[in-house]
């Protein structure tokens, strides 16, 4: 059966406030989203869900669903991956309980970053990272702002070029859990695990193959086939994918700051048809068609 998109509708389940990375608070995302026309969104922050709460309120005074969502990070084969997971159980004791570890993980890992960067001779780098963050736990992007400012260098894509993207200094790794172990998480909570833009990997197509098949043998159940700034070659690799390994498909922005069109809020590709959406499938279920 050919299942498309519902027309009516205007789903994003991908985006950060400033509960982890993201530019703007959560109240101040949901009502961005609901000027965009979203009608449903996930704010999926990166290893918390502090920002729901404000976010909820402002989602039920915009007339916007809000879908309970956050972004894991974890290892496979030494690769640093995302997962979203949507729809689960907030008050579920075992997540929250990990979604505590994985914020000391990530102080632990803001102060190696500050360490790594030692010799720029900035003086109380994780503080000033950390007021960039608005007293959250500081990532890379946060850093990079930092660098900005010191005159290290002149914007945020060469801070990442320089001394925080991939393979730099400041890229640093093995803190996180397995994949296993962060598809557990999810789906002990009653929640769907979704891997997460898998093209921003820069794995070769065999590797992303094998990925896929982990994380599905792991228990996750869906896909990112439609996210921002990628290809229609990207779009339509990934729906194979997503067909070849059976699992569900979702969509989000991955949006993180303003005055970035290609990752606007609700700004996605249509997925291709023959699909089966996530959100056909969450706990009060969205545009399920009737039953013939």
């Amino acid at each position: 059966m050919t299942i498309t998109q519902e027309a009516e509708f205007c789903i994003d389940l991908h985006c950060h406030s400033t509960a982890s990375d993201g530019a703007l608070a959560p109240e101040d995302l949901v009502r961005r989203a609901s000027d965009k026309g979203v009608t449903h969104l996930a704010l999926t922050d990166h290893d918390t869900i502090s920002g729901l709460g404000d976010a909820t309120e402002a989602a039920q005074a915009a007339g916007i669903s809000l879908v309970a969502g956050t972004e894991l990070s974890c290892l496979w084969r030494s690769h640093t991956i995302h997962i979203v997971g949507l729809d689960f159980d907030t008050s579920d004791h075992n997540l929250n309980a990990a979604l505590a570890r994985q914020n000391d993980n990530r102080w632990r890992r803001a102060r190696t970053i500050a360490e790594k960067l030692a010799k720029l001779k900035i003086d109380d780098m994780v503080e000033k990272a950390t007021l960039k963050a608005g007293g959250d736990v500081p990532g890379r992007p946060h850093f990079a702002r930092v660098l900005v400012e010191e005159g290290v260098v002149k914007d945020s894509a060469q801070a990442f070029k320089r001394y925080l993207g991939s393979g730099k200094a400041g890229d640093v790794k093995g803190f996180w859990p397995s994949l296993e172990e962060v598809v557990q998480w999810i789906t002990g909570a009653a929640g769907i695990a979704v891997l997460a833009h898998p093209r921003k990997y820069k794995l070769t197509a065999t590797k992303l193959r094998a990925l896929t098949s982990d994380f599905r043998q792991a228990g996750g159940r869906a896909i990112e086939v439609s996210t921002s700034g990628q290809s229609s070659g990207d779009l339509g690799f990934l729906a194979e994918l997503c067909r070849r390994e059976n699992l569900l498909a979702s969509q989000g922005s991955d949006f993180h700051f303003p005055g970035a069109p290609w990752c606007e809020l609700g700004s996605i590709m249509k997925m291709p048809d023959g699909l089966d959406p996530v959100w056909h499938h969450f706990r009060q279920p969205v545009g399920v068609p009737a039953a013939v």
